[in-house]
């Protein structure tokens, strides 16, 4: 297949391509290469991918319409929407990123997916859209009128632009919410990036709501053994009066279907922590802080839907995640 995945310099991005390659298929990437983080570790990423038969790789800003339309040549038959301003703390700092980043990037690749009769839109969202929800585990027909963040706010409101579209032009499209994602070559603003350094190094670590938080933590190979799964799961748009399953997130009016992607299986923050100083074989020193705004005390994915369409859900433990991590951190940098 002729697959566009955004954000290919980026830690899911990166992960996405590399296994499409893998099994044969073409890869356009698009990414602009943003200085939120390391760029240093985005293009080490970069090389790998060009390097690589079949991957044709392109600097662009999604928000750049004209710079869209030149890299997007050929046919595609899906689109993996992954680029975005991610953080759910940056967004305090500098919210403008995010409507940028997350609302018009996606109304371009929108735009030109729409024109050119792409077959299946995957996008990103995330867990964070479902903010002062309550009931747990969250289920995709969870409402999710109460984002607590800009982030959160964002990519809802993309979830909404790309449900206009499905219904508007038949462009059959599924939004997926990732839930904490983790693994090799991950981002340096994430928690688990973090404390492995700051272990590492013997620096202290700053742990939010003094550790009584909870997080569906997703290691990045079954993430990705996810969105290839839903690549064919196409969705349709329900006939007149067509009854909808219970548990399915397809809309009535579009095809257009929400999917939630993590493990399922929450962790205390304490246990996480107390995985990765089993891996690096070091104790932190831990400065216990008060909740940050905009996050929540415990994310926790129901994965039924997920099961039912794909057969497949995330499994991999913390056991063997972390320290497939906590390996690469120390071979990449050094120590």
């Amino acid at each position: 297949m002729r697959i566009l995945v955004t954000g290919t310099a980026g830690f899911i991005g990166f992960h996405l391509a590399k296994r499409l390659l893998d099994e044969g298929h073409e890869v356009t990437g698009l990414d602009g290469f943003t200085t939120y983080y390391d760029v240093a570790l985005k293009e080490r990423r970069h090389e790998l991918l060009i390097a690589r038969n079949g991957y044709r790789g392109h600097r662009v800003m999604l928000e750049d319409r004209a710079g869209l339309e030149s890299a997007w040549a050929g046919e595609i038959d899906i689109v993996v929407h992954l680029a975005g301003q991610a953080g759910v703390r940056y967004s305090l700092e500098n919210p403008r990123a995010y409507l940028d980043a997350n609302i018009t990037s996606t109304f371009n690749l929108l735009e030109m997916a729409r024109v050119r009769q792409v077959k299946h839109f995957m996008f990103a969202s995330t867990s964070s859209v479902y903010g002062a929800n309550k009931s747990v585990p969250f289920l995709e027909t969870d409402r999710t009128d109460c984002p607590l963040t800009v982030y959160a706010a964002t990519k809802k409101a993309a979830e909404g632009i790309v449900h206009s579209y499905a219904h508007l032009w038949n462009l059959p499209a599924t939004a997926f919410r990732f839930f904490t994602v983790y693994g090799p070559w991950g981002r340096p603003d994430m928690a688990f990036f973090k404390f492995t350094g700051n272990i590492i190094e013997g620096k202290p670590i700053d742990i939010y709501n003094h550790g009584d938080m909870e997080r569906d933590f997703t290691y990045v190979d079954d993430l990705v053994e996810s969105i290839l799964r839903l690549c064919p799961c196409i969705p349709q748009r329900p006939a007149p009066g067509e009854k909808i399953a219970a548990g399915d997130s397809l809309s009535p009016v579009a095809p257009f279907r929400i999917v939630n992607i993590g493990a399922g299986q929450p962790v205390r923050l304490l246990a996480f922590i107390a995985e990765i100083e089993k891996s690096v074989g070091r104790q932190a020193q831990r400065n216990f802080m008060e909740m940050q705004p905009g996050d929540v005390p415990r994310t926790f994915a129901d994965t039924a839907l997920l099961r039912a369409l794909t057969g497949y859900a995330p499994s991999t433990p913390l056991s063997i995640g972390i320290p497939e991590f906590v390996g690469w951190y120390r071979q990449y940098y050094g120590f």
